[in-house]
């Protein structure tokens, strides 16, 4: 899964604090932080030469670490930038929103697609096929993917389905019905009413 860097830019030093001359470069200085997974960071200075953190170890590959054991300006703005919530902790990474790009902090095994909370599709939200433009509602958001789940009227699974060519075969199905129908929040109103299942990428949260 590709992960997203923070933005390489200094962060604001709080008003009457004197910190220690690493602290504050940790802080003036422009620096991005990309989590790797497994407590891992790099972390691009400044000066653009990139360093790997661990920060749960508490290593550093820089100098200044290395030569005089020093927990470094690099150490210091990972665990910065977690506090602040601009880098995830380990354990997860960040990752694009599928639908916006905005980073997301996601476990590091989960799969893609990922996506922000203003985009997340919960059973009762109102969605916007991509293909045909319909609004539909969505009645389930499986973890089965769309190459394991078959369309038996069709004889061929929702991804091998014609009009989900264009989208990825490993996404979660979600099932949705047309707004015509009556949905409570944990399911179709009644049971016999169709539920067509589509590839998650394919459909859009409406705002």
């Amino acid at each position: 899964m590709n992960t997203t860097a923070s933005p390489k830019t200094p962060l604001p030093v709080p008003s009457g604090d004197r910190l220690e001359e690493r602290s504050r470069r940790a802080r003036t200085e422009p620096m991005s932080v990309l989590p790797l997974g497994d407590g891992l960071y790099e972390v691009e200075s400044a000066s653009d030469h990139t360093y790997l953190v661990d920060l749960e170890g508490g290593r550093c590959t820089c100098p200044d670490h290395v030569f005089r054991n020093a927990r470094c300006k690099h150490i210091r703005r990972v665990a910065i930038e977690i506090t602040e919530g601009r880098t995830p902790p380990p354990g997860e990474i960040a990752v694009p929103c599928h639908d916006c790009d905005v980073a997301v902090f996601v476990d590091e095994d989960d799969s893609e697609p990922c996506y922000c909370e203003e985009h997340t599709i919960w059973p009762g939200d109102t969605v916007v096929d991509r293909e045909t433009g319909d609004r539909l509602t969505v009645v389930d958001v499986s973890v089965l993917r769309a190459d394991a789940v078959r369309v038996d009227a069709a004889g061929c699974t929702v991804a091998e389905y014609g009009t989900n060519e264009n989208y990825e075969p490993d996404v979660p199905v979600v099932g949705a019905i047309y707004p015509h129908a009556t949905v409570a929040r944990h399911g179709v109103v009644p049971e016999s009413l169709k539920v067509y299942v589509f590839p998650r990428t394919r459909l859009e949260k409406e705002p």
